[in-house]
């Protein structure tokens, strides 16, 4: 395993991309590693993009980050797997809803939010150990420990089940906090509320199967 600082000094030292160069609102934006693995870990589902014959096709999904790669996992026969798993291109957007942002003008409304968007193309993970390790890492971050309180995949299910690695090699994060932009000097006046309102997302209580 590749440890944190070693991956936050080689990330922080990379050239950043034409496609991850943030073009509106920059201040916002960071190549920072530790930021974007920040999110990637706290974020429990990503989206992916990616062509299909058909078109343009975005699928969510549940993924982990282990080390500086994203793995997203599911079934053999899935297209969005068999095109990441020939090298197609792709995106992944990982985003966390923090907060509404309300303002007394229409155009001012807004949200506070961590994002992440990573490009690349991915590769099947055929090496039995980095599998059965990348999928014990997702139910792990699911529910920890949970990967040693059930029974592991066999070998036959283990066939069934395609697992993707994806670099993050080629990522940005994009993040806002606050309240709303100050009101222009016309609309100070105006009666209406302004502030935020926190989204949070918590775990239930388990009902049992």
């Amino acid at each position: 395993m590749v440890h944190p600082s070693r991956i936050v000094m080689r990330m922080a030292d990379q050239a950043r991309t034409d496609r991850t160069r943030l073009r509106r609102k920059p201040a916002r934006g960071s190549h920072d590693f530790a930021t974007i693995a920040a999110i990637c870990d706290e974020a429990l589902v990503c989206h992916i993009a990616f062509t299909s014959p058909h078109g343009p096709v975005v699928i969510p999904t549940t993924f982990v980050r282990t080390g500086e790669q994203l793995y997203v996992h599911g079934s053999a026969a899935s297209r969005m797997l068999e095109t990441l798993a020939e090298g197609g291109a792709a995106c992944i957007a990982i985003t966390l809803l923090d907060a509404l942002v309300l303002a007394k003008t229409a155009l001012h409304h807004s949200a506070n939010y961590r994002s992440v968007v990573a490009f690349g193309c991915g590769r099947e993970v055929t090496d039995k150990a980095e599998k059965h390790a990348a999928l014990a890492a997702l139910l792990d971050k699911i529910e920890p420990g949970r990967s040693r309180a059930c029974r592991p995949p066999n070998d036959k299910e283990l066939a069934a089940t395609m697992v993707i690695a994806f670099p993050l090699a080629e990522a940005s994060a994009k993040t806002r906090t606050g309240g709303p932009l100050p009101d222009d000097p016309e609309d100070t006046h105006l009666p209406y509320w302004a502030g935020t309102i926190p989204i949070v997302t918590t775990r239930g209580s388990r009902i049992a199967a």
